[in-house]
């Protein structure tokens, strides 16, 4: 369990590093094909294709920088929670205040046939802390 606990430490890590350097293969392959992302004031956004299309598009605007504070991981046979403290700081590419997001995350992931991990549910309460 402390191995599974690594490698969902280990995903999210991987997942920021991949957000920083907009690199949406890597952030797809990380995820289930029906992942569910919850957003504050938003309708729920369904599947992969869904999450690449409108991170292509914020991408092409901004430069993307989280860290995660993680709380508490859970595991359970193939299913865990994660809770944490997310930091977005996302910085015009065209110039301008860097805009910052910050708030609490809890995620569902689901271990795959191949004994890797990936995120299947996520519901963030992020919410605008300021200009930079």
């Amino acid at each position: 369990m402390a191995d599974d606990k690594q490698q969902i430490h280990d995903l999210i890590d991987n997942w920021n590093r991949a957000s920083a350097a907009a690199d949406i293969s890597t952030i797809l392959s990380l995820m289930d094909e029906d992942a569910v992302f919850l957003r504050a004031q938003n309708p729920p956004m369904r599947g992969r294709e869904a999450f690449a299309a409108q991170f292509q598009k914020a991408v092409e605007q901004l430069r993307i920088e989280a860290t995660s504070d993680v709380q508490e991981i859970d595991v359970s046979g193939d299913m865990a929670y994660c809770w944490n403290q997310l930091s977005v700081t996302m910085t015009p590419l065209k110039g301008g205040p860097p805009m910052r997001h910050t708030g609490p995350v809890l995620t569902i992931f689901r271990k795959k046939a191949d004994g890797t991990w990936v995120l299947s549910r996520d519901a963030n309460l992020l919410a605008e802390t300021g200009k930079s």
